[in-house]
């Protein structure tokens, strides 16, 4: 198949991978690169060494085109800005933050750029600062999410920018495809359908979640000004950080200690009680474990 984003980035399939945290590791990354779509390693919040570590691992695992996720709000972005230079990463993808000072040094090493973007004025502020292409995502997806939806962000976006748009948030099968192209996209990144991957090592607890959720199975949390709102499954920890966070005499402070290692817990330990599982409202409609080669052929089986 045959896209602008699939002869930008070398591609079989045009789809990428979500960037999740403390999931999208080597393993993940290389077995969807491996697939014919776009692998990427998240940085996360991780040390610069660890980051390095996967990517040299990703390249022993493949040796398809693959990218690094740069969560610009971390204490570390700068030095893995650099290190996805040094290492000769051909694509690099940014959130939860701007990512224009590092843009050209980007650019110049031949590294194609791909923010993700939740409004039309990001996407037009990315444009001019010569991203090569955008991920529009909608509040449907799981982990950080915007205000809107990806029905109407995408075709806003694609109406505003002469670059390629990818949409993201809500895709869960060849019919969130289709949906996404008529819209004016030219590609698809898909987080929680990943999250089930055989190839995905997080804890077989949060597999289960995620297969057992429906429709209304999400919640979204840290709407309070001044936090990051979050959208993941609903457990103890996410309806007591929602209980709390509209309580005007609980301090900033504990509502962040609250949070504080959750996501992790849930990766590494499938804390059920303390846990935050993150994941898109399209959770309902993924049913079982299947290999990264069999979801993107699902995704695109009915594409021409």
């Amino acid at each position: 198949m045959k896209t602008k984003i699939t002869e930008l980035l070398k591609i079989e399939y045009p789809i990428l991978q979500g960037a999740m945290a403390y999931v999208a590791n080597a393993q993940l990354a290389a077995a969807v690169s491996n697939a014919g779509g776009l692998g990427i390693v998240s940085a996360g919040i991780n040390e610069p060494d660890w980051v390095r570590k996967e990517i040299q691992a990703t390249k022993k695992l493949t040796k398809k085109p693959f990218g690094v996720n740069i969560m610009l709000l971390s204490s570390h972005a700068d030095a893995i800005a650099d290190i996805v230079v040094e290492e000769g990463v051909r694509v690099v993808t940014t959130g939860a933050g701007s990512p224009v000072k590092h843009i050209k040094k980007w650019k110049d090493a031949g590294t194609i750029v791909i923010p993700v973007v939740a409004s039309v004025t990001q996407a037009k502020a990315m444009e001019r600062a010569g991203a090569d292409a955008v991920i529009a995502e909608g509040m449907e997806a799981g982990g950080h999410v915007g205000e809107t939806t990806t029905m109407c962000l995408v075709p806003q976006v694609v109406d505003a920018v002469t670059i390629p748009v990818i949409a993201a948030g809500g895709i869960a099968d060849h019919r969130g495809v289709k949906a996404s192209f008529a819209l004016g996209a030219v590609g698809v990144q898909v987080g929680t359908r990943f999250l089930v991957a055989k190839e995905c090592d997080i804890h077989e607890v949060y597999k289960q979640k995620v297969i057992e959720s429906k429709d209304s199975s999400t919640i979204v949390t840290g709407r309070r000004p001044g936090l990051h709102a979050v959208r993941s499954i609903k457990t103890p920890m996410s309806r007591t950080f929602s209980q709390k966070e509209f309580d005007s005499n609980i301090p900033h402070d504990e509502l962040e200690a609250l949070g504080r290692g959750a996501y992790k817990m849930a990766v590494e330990n499938g804390d059920e009680e303390n846990g935050c599982f993150l994941c898109g409202q399209i959770a309902g409609m993924v049913t079982k474990e299947e290999t990264c080669k069999e979801i993107i052929l699902d995704l695109f089986k009915e594409q021409s």
